[in-house]
């Protein structure tokens, strides 16, 4: 129902693979999936920092999806990142909820392979 893409903020390679999932994920899941983009290792010293801030967000933005930069260790916004995909999961299953099934008639044929293979017997119309 819902997929964090996860990379670390140290480490630009894990960033760029993040093109790839979302291909993975575009191919492979449901299409109204939820996302969000976080940028792990947040506590880390600007020095060591390989993937700005901004280019997560514009990699977020470029693909319509919230963006988080969060610090398992020191726990940012760890909670924020599950709440928020939590919430929007809800949001959407209640949406689809809300939205008019659509009326079909479904029309099963008998199973021809268990029995016989004699032709289904057919009601009178009408009472005749």
């Amino acid at each position: 129902m819902g997929i964090l893409l996860v990379y670390d903020v140290t480490d630009e390679s894990s960033f760029n693979n993040i093109r790839n999932w979302i291909r993975n994920i575009e191919q492979h899941a449901s299409d109204n999936v939820n996302k969000i983009l976080v940028g792990n290792k947040a506590d880390m010293d600007e020095s060591k920092r390989a993937v700005p801030t901004s280019k997560g967000q514009a990699l977020a933005d470029e693909y319509g999806i919230k963006f988080f930069e969060t610090s398992a260790k020191t726990n940012l916004n760890v909670e924020q990142v599950f709440f928020s995909i939590a919430r929007d999961i809800k949001q959407r299953l209640a949406e689809s909820d809300n939205k008019p099934e659509e009326r079909t008639i479904k029309i099963n044929k008998p199973d021809q392979s268990a029995g016989d293979n004699k032709a289904p017997e057919r009601a009178a119309c009408c009472g005749s």
